[in-house]
């Protein structure tokens, strides 16, 4: 009888488990390290995207740059505006503050505050009760939200003058008031509709949890939800601000008196008065520019991580 054949063992390969082969290191084109499958490496192809950056660049940042050359600029003229300023001065902004900028700019920071903290609030409390709840005519009213957002202002600018004039029910006139302004400024449905969505994302299995934990309404809301809802709210909070802030045709239906216009309605004003030039518009215009670059320097990164988290979500 002979003795079994046994098959030799061959020898692991270094560092490796035995028996597993070694993986193949995974190799990636370099012409998809970069955004849109450019090689970082000085080319054509890098070239041609030094110039595309350029031109976004020159696109964005070159009627700023005019607005503050005119700004500073003595004599200011719209034919003759440069990047740099010639004659350097301060005196556009000392007229325009002799005009009342000063004092639209406060009405404005008013309207804005008090706008935008309304606004999220309601938005909040909308967006919590059509992704967490669920009722008849939800959809509808998810729609009807929609639907504000396809009406230009144009449209109803002469139901809402009506409306201002003689609230229905309690027959106050809001005209000549911030109220007039902050009130229809209370719910965007841009905001409604984007909080819904990233409501609607949160697992039920943290506000079962909750629940069983003896939480309230306000209470999720306040402790559970908001907290994971941060990136939304920060995108909320910047569009809103900003979104208020440019408003024109609305405070001009508000308002009853020029002491009651925004800084908007104030510089049309300006560019209309014979009296003053091209550089106090401009230095009004600056003034202007000033909250919304704030509050996007301050709320940049919960705008980018908003976007970022909206964009890989599913």
């Amino acid at each position: 009888m002979s003795a079994p054949v046994i098959d030799p063992v061959r020898p692991a390969a270094p560092d490796t488990p035995a028996g597993r082969r070694p993986r193949a290191k995974r190799t990636t084109p370099a012409r998809f390290d970069t955004a849109l499958g450019w090689s970082d490496k000085p080319g054509l192809a890098w070239t041609f995207r030094i110039l595309l950056c350029a031109i976004a660049l020159g696109i964005f940042a070159a009627p700023f740059l005019t607005i503050l050359s005119g700004a500073f600029t003595a004599n200011a003229s719209g034919s003759s505006l440069s990047f740099l300023p010639h004659d350097s001065t301060l005196l556009n902004f000392k007229v325009a503050g002799e005009r009342g900028i000063w004092d639209y700019f406060t009405n404005s920071l008013v309207i804005a505050g008090g706008g935008l903290l309304l606004q999220l609030v309601v938005c909040t409390l909308a967006a919590y009760a059509l992704a967490r709840h669920r009722f008849r005519g939800q959809a509808l009213i998810l729609t009807l939200f929609m639907l504000t957002m396809m009406l230009p202002e144009e449209v109803i600018a002469i139901p809402l003058s009506l409306v201002l004039g003689d609230v229905p029910v309690v027959h106050l006139d809001l005209k000549g008031t911030v109220w007039g302004v902050i009130l229809p400024l209370g719910a965007w449905g841009f905001s409604v509709m984007m909080l819904t969505e990233f409501m609607r994302d949160i697992p039920d299995e943290i506000e079962e949890a909750a629940r069983l934990d003896g939480v309230g309404e306000l209470r999720m809301l306040a402790q559970i939800v908001l907290p994971l809802c941060k990136p939304a709210l920060g995108v909320a909070g910047v569009l809103g601000f900003i979104m208020i802030w440019d408003q024109y045709l609305l405070p001009l239906i508000a308002a009853k008196d020029p002491t009651d216009y925004t800084v908007t309605v104030a510089l049309s004003v300006l560019r209309t008065d014979p009296e003053v030039g091209s550089g106090v518009v401009l230095a009004g215009a600056v003034i202007a520019l000033i909250p919304s670059l704030i509050v996007y320097l301050l709320l940049q990164r919960s705008l980018v991580t908003g976007i970022a988290a909206g964009a890989t979500k599913g």
